[in-house]
């Protein structure tokens, strides 16, 4: 609603103005030292405080005497914290999928827990700028960039992002996000399933994606894609394969595979163990008794890519 009598300048040579001051000596009172590569930011508190009540908590009422130090923020990357006092500043943001910095890192880096352990094993000269917004965003509270990023993130979304995007919504309970996601690598399996992306899933988001009927891969193929992502895990977190599938290794569908695979993958499992025996079990027992009141539930259930195989006429289930 307009106020009675408040009229407008032109907001294009306002905006380029504050534009000049973001990450400008000029004039700071509050300097940060921001990522990985502790890269300093310069800043103004009054702005800060009044537009980011993270910011406002974060600063406090006013600075101490004599020089204050810097305000130490170490997860967040120095291209996406510009990203954010831009936005603060000007209330726009440039986003781009890549970072044009050096010395970005993969997103796995700044997931939560086990994605960001699964972030350590890759570096890479270029990261996922757009998520790494939208991840500050998140954690400053600032709904307005976190949507715009939301926005941006749907309208470029593709193979190389989709994983990564997964993590990000996964680990922030950003739901429409997370659909959008799945939706995507459903109808795309096996390019995600060979993304980089999909070797830093968390245990949680890869169970959503294997629990799912609609992805366009066979079973077998998702066992070899498990099998990595579990020796990923394994040599980052420096535990056992089979201790790091644990979580997820029952949504595989043991029964769809033709017994020749089954007698493969028993026996790879012996060299490697990877699947619990009592399920390879369960899958043999499927076979053994040819009915498919005996193989009813979602372990048996094709998915959209399984592809066919003579023993599936026992299944007597219907392809979803």
């Amino acid at each position: 609603m307009e106020t009675p009598g408040l009229v407008h300048g032109e907001a294009e040579p306002f905006s380029k103005a504050l534009r000049s001051l973001v990450n400008n000596r000029l004039y700071s009172d509050v300097r940060f030292v921001v990522g990985q590569e502790r890269q300093e930011v310069f800043a103004h508190r009054c702005l800060l405080a009044c537009r980011c009540n993270f910011f406002q908590r974060l600063l406090g009422p006013e600075p101490g005497p004599g020089v204050p130090g810097p305000v130490v923020l170490s997860t967040v990357p120095a291209e996406a914290f510009l990203a954010v006092l831009e936005f603060l500043y000007t209330n726009s943001v440039k986003l781009h999928r890549h970072s044009v910095s050096p010395l970005g890192r993969g997103l796995g880096g700044r997931g939560r827990g086990w994605a960001e352990e699964r972030g350590k094993l890759f570096h890479s000269n270029h990261h996922l700028q757009v998520l790494e917004v939208l991840t500050a965003a998140v954690e400053y509270g600032l709904e307005e960039l976190r949507e715009l990023c939301l926005e941006f993130v749907v309208k470029v979304l593709d193979v190389e992002l989709v994983c990564e995007a997964l993590q990000v919504a996964v680990t922030f309970g950003l739901g429409p996000l997370q659909e959008r996601c799945i939706a995507f690598i459903e109808a795309h399996s096996q390019e995600a399933l060979r993304t980089r992306g999909f070797l830093e899933l968390s245990a949680p988001a890869l169970l959503l994606l294997l629990r799912s009927d609609k992805l366009c891969v066979d079973e077998a193929d998702l066992v070899l894609a498990a099998r990595s992502w579990a020796r990923v895990g394994a040599a980052v977190l420096d535990r056992p394969v089979a201790e790091v599938a644990a979580p997820v290794v029952r949504e595989l569908r043991l029964a769809l595979l033709a017994p020749a695979e089954l007698s493969a993958l028993e026996e790879q499992n012996r060299r490697e163990p990877l699947i619990p025996v009592e399920q390879i079990v369960e899958a043999w027992k499927c076979h053994a008794l040819r009915r498919g009141d005996a193989a009813r539930g979602a372990t048996c259930r094709r998915r959209r890519g399984t592809l066919p195989r003579e023993h599936h006429r026992f299944l007597d289930l219907p392809l979803k």
